[in-house]
C-alpha cells in the first residue's frame, strides 16, 4: 500500500508518499503561500531532480489538487494514477481529551477537531481544511487523523491539571495537553531499541528542540509529563514563544502596552522567546553567531535557553526516579553541536556526561555519551511522517 501523508498549515501543505512494503519515501514536497500571491510547489521525487512549480492557488482544495496532479505527472510523478494511494494520513495538532491514539476520520472526528478550534486556532482550522480538501478529491479512500496531543494522554491528573478552580477543567477542559507527540513517540521508541531494553521498562527524557520546542518524560511506556501545556506556549524558551512566565505579566503588559487579548496572544507567541530576548533573531544559529561576536544580549538569551532545559531535565529525572537516556531531536536537537554540549554541561552529578568527539555530528543517529556516563545521550533524527504513515497503514490495511 502507498500512503499519502498530509500536514496542512494555514497557508502551506506538506506532503509525503510512503510505500509501506518497505517504508521507503517515494516523494515529498511543500506547497507554500496557499491563497497568497506567489504560491509555489517544491516537489522531490525519489531518484529524480527536484521540481519547482509556480502557480497561484486560491485555497487548500486547489493546493491538494496540484499535489495529486504532480504525483501522477508523466515526467516527474511517482505513480500512474491516484488509485495507487491506499489511504491518507493527516497530521492534526489538537484532539483534546477524546483521542489517545490515531483514528479513521468520520463526522465525529471532524467535529472534535472543530471543537478544538478555540484552543488551537492556528493549527486545527487548516488541519481540517486539508482533511476536507483531500476527502473531496479522494472520496473512495480512508483518511486517518494522527494527533500531536494523543501520545501525551497517558499523563495522570497530578501532572496535567493546573492549580485553578476545578470547574474550568470540567467546563472548558483547561489542562496540559502536550504537543509534538508523533516526534516524542518516534524517538522514544527508537531510543529503547538503542538501549536494548523493552520500551515498557525504560525511563526516557526526549528533547524536541526546534523553533518550537518541548520535552517529555516517559516511564514504562507512558508519558509522565511534558513541557507544553494547554497550548504550545508553555514550557521551554522557543524561537518566538516565551515559555514559562508569571501569568501576572500578561495582565501587566496588556495594561502597559495597551494590548487586547488577540494582540497579547500574538505578543507572547510571536515576539518573545529567543527573538525577544536577543533582539537578533528567532534562529538559534544567528544567536550563537552573535554571541560569538560578543553580543551580550545574545549571550544572555542562550544562557536562559540552556538553563530552562537543564531545569526540566532535573525535574523529569526526579519524576522518573532516574533516567536511562536523554534524546535530542528536531532541527536544533539534531544539528546544534554546541547547544547539545551546553545543555549537558555540569550535569555529571545526575550521571549525564557527554563525549565531545561523539557529539561532533549533525543530523545523524549516534550515542554521544561518555563511556562512564550512567545516562545515555542519544541524537536521533525524528521521523514524524513515518509515524503518520505507520498509523494510517495499521488502521486501514
Amino acid at each position: 500500500m502507498k500512503v499519502l501523508c498530509v500536514n496542512a498549515g494555514s497557508s502551506s501543505i506538506k506532503y509525503q508518499v510512503v510505500d509501506m512494503t518497505d517504508e521507503s519515501v517515494l516523494a515529498s514536497g511543500l506547497v507554500d503561500r496557499v491563497g497568497i500571491p506567489g504560491t509555489t510547489l517544491e516537489h522531490k521525487p525519489a531518484g529524480k531532480d527536484k521540481v519547482l512549480i509556480k502557480k497561484d492557488l486560491p485555497d487548500h482544495t486547489a493546493g491538494i489538487q496540484l499535489v495529486l496532479d504532480v504525483l501522477i505527472n508523466e515526467e516527474y510523478g511517482i505513480m500512474k494514477s491516484m488509485d495507487e494511494i491506499g489511504a491518507v494520513g493527516h497530521r492534526v495538532v489538537h484532539g483534546g481529551e477524546d483521542f489517545a491514539a490515531s483514528v479513521v476520520i468520520d463526522d465525529h472526528v471532524k467535529k472534535v477537531i472543530k471543537d478544538c478550534f478555540d484552543i488551537a486556532p492556528l493549527h486545527n482550522p487548516p488541519n481540517l481544511m486539508g482533511i476536507e480538501a483531500c476527502q473531496a478529491l479522494m472520496p473512495n479512500v480512508k483518511h486517518v487523523a494522527v494527533f500531536d496531543t494523543a501520545f501525551h494522554q497517558t499523563m495522570d491528573p497530578a501532572n496535567f491539571l493546573y492549580a485553578l478552580p476545578y470547574e474550568v477543567y470540567e467546563k472548558f477542559r483547561v489542562r496540559r495537553y502536550g504537543f509534538h507527540g508523533t516526534s516524542h513517540f518516534y524517538v522514544s521508541h527508537r531510543a529503547a531499541e538503542m538501549l536494548g531494553k523493552p520500551y515498557e521498562q525504560c525511563k526516557i527524557i526526549t528533547l524536541h528542540l526546534g523553533n518550537g520546542a518541548s520535552m517529555a518524560a516517559i516511564k514504562d511506556g507512558k508519558v509522565v509529563d511534558t513541557t507544553m501545556g494547554f497550548t504550545p506556549l508553555e514550557g521551554l524558551v522557543m524561537g518566538t514563544r516565551s515559555g514559562d512566565i508569571d501569568p501576572a505579566i500578561v495582565f501587566f503588559l496588556m495594561e502597559k502596552l495597551g494590548l487586547n487579548t488577540t494582540e497579547a496572544n500574538n505578543y507572547f507567541n510571536k515576539k518573545a522567546g529567543m527573538l525577544g530576548l536577543s533582539g537578533v533573531s528567532n534562529d538559534l544559529r544567528d544567536i550563537i553567531e552573535a554571541a560569538d561576536s560578543n553580543n551580550e544580549r545574545a549571550k544572555i538569551a542562550l544562557e536562559v535557553y540552556y538553563n530552562r532545559i537543564k531545569g526540566y531535565i532535573g525535574n523529569y529525572i526526579a519524576k522518573l526516579n532516574g533516567c536511562d537516556c536523554i534524546v535530542f531531536t528536531a532541527g536544533v536537537g539534531e544539528n546544534a553541536i554546541e547547544t547539545r554540549e551546553n545543555i549537558c554541561k555540569d550535569l555529571d552529578y545526575l550521571g549525564i556526561k557527554m563525549d565531545a568527539a561523539k557529539n561532533n555530528v549533525r543530523g545523524k543517529e549516534v550515542d554521544a555519551s561518555a563511556d562512564d556516563s550512567r545516562v545515555k545521550i542519544f541524537i536521533i533524527p525524528t521521523n514524524e511522517e513515518l509515524v503518520i504513515a505507520r498509523d494510517t497503514y495499521s488502521l486501514t490495511k
